[in-house]
């Protein structure tokens, strides 16, 4: 996946995503099986989030925690039955989600490491319904549920779900049929005015909602209740891995949480920056930060004080200049058909 595609650039591909429709080779994302007979109980003792709250036919985003709290991943869930749970990890974290799964998983229960064996395709934006439509394939189907349909006699998954905010579905492919699908889904979007579209455009458009990031605003070091990803955590299950150290975090309410700043100048944030306020106390740290497209301005994510209120104004150090920022609450635009 390239950062951005010849004849597009990240601003023509972010703005295909918030008003017509882009097309994402999202493919280096992992993937695995759990199957067996109490398979999604067992990935509900596992991951952050409560499978319960949610039926066969559905996803659900979670989180895989260290016993410390800190997050191994963060993932979405597919939810085929009792006994099969498909799971979309971050590539760079599939090894290790799969073999804490294999350690943990009792008699009956396997599960399996597909990372070469499917595609991921998502196809985001406002018209992506009508696109999907004249592949004659399902939508209308809930956010964050998925369906079965064919492309070009290949076998999918669409799944209403995606990175971006705008309206969209992911499709799960073989990876054998993954070309023919891309030209295909390429040919039906042209009337709509499809754009083949990188990770710059894919780090904009996710930055200007607030999602998180693996590596920047997940990691070992930060936990979900850092990244205030509280609502992905099921805190009334029995258990789940890091369950004792999220507790304690949210009821001590000590550590950094994730806050947005939004530039009052010409600065551009990066992620590393010292957040500091006008006395040149340190408050925290950007943990990404870019120019937004749709506002025109610079924007960051950044683990702040738990003292820092909504409104506040800080300072970034921003190549040798002071930049004003305002603290604020992501998301930081409200996209054109925003999923619910």
């Amino acid at each position: 996946m390239p950062l951005e595609y010849a004849g597009g650039g990240v601003l023509a591909e972010h703005k295909a995503v918030r008003e017509a429709v882009g097309l994402f080779d999202v493919s280096h994302l992992g993937k695995a099986l759990v199957r067996g007979t109490g398979a999604a109980a067992f990935v509900n003792e596992c991951f952050t989030n409560d499978l319960e709250r949610i039926a066969p036919g559905k996803a659900q985003y979670t989180l895989c925690c260290d016993e410390d709290g800190g997050t191994v991943d963060d993932l979405i869930a597919y939810l085929r039955s009792d006994f099969e749970v498909f799971l979309i990890p971050n590539a760079a974290n599939t090894a290790a989600v799969v073999e804490r799964l294999q350690a943990a998983a009792p008699e009956g229960v396997e599960v399996t490491d597909l990372h070469r064996d499917y595609a991921i395709l998502a196809i985001q934006g406002p018209l992506s319904d009508e696109v999907l439509e004249s592949l004659e394939l399902p939508v209308e189907h809930e956010y964050m549920s998925f369906a079965d349909g064919t492309i070009a006699g290949h076998d999918v998954t669409v799944c209403r779900t995606g990175y971006t905010g705008e309206r969209g579905y992911e499709l799960v492919v073989p990876s054998a049929s993954a070309l023919e699908v891309w030209d295909a889904v390429i040919a039906a979007g042209e009337p709509f005015g499809i754009r083949a579209c990188g990770l710059g455009a894919r780090d904009t458009l996710r930055t200007e909602m607030g999602y998180p990031l693996h590596g920047h605003e997940l990691s070992a070091e930060i936990s979900p209740v850092m990244a205030r990803a509280g609502w992905a955590i099921g805190w009334k299950k029995p258990t789940f891995w890091g369950k004792e150290a999220l507790v304690r975090q949210r009821e001590e309410k000590t550590v950094r949480t994730l806050r947005g700043l939004l530039s009052q100048g010409r600065g551009i944030p990066r992620p590393g920056m010292s957040v500091e306020d006008e006395a040149g106390v340190e408050l925290g740290e950007i943990t990404s930060g870019t120019f937004s497209p749709t506002l025109r301005q610079g924007i960051a994510l950044a683990l702040l004080e738990p003292s820092v209120e909504d409104g506040a104004t800080v300072v970034v150090d921003v190549r040798g200049r002071s930049e004003l920022f305002t603290v604020t609450k992501p998301p930081f635009v409200q996209p054109s058909t925003k999923e619910s």
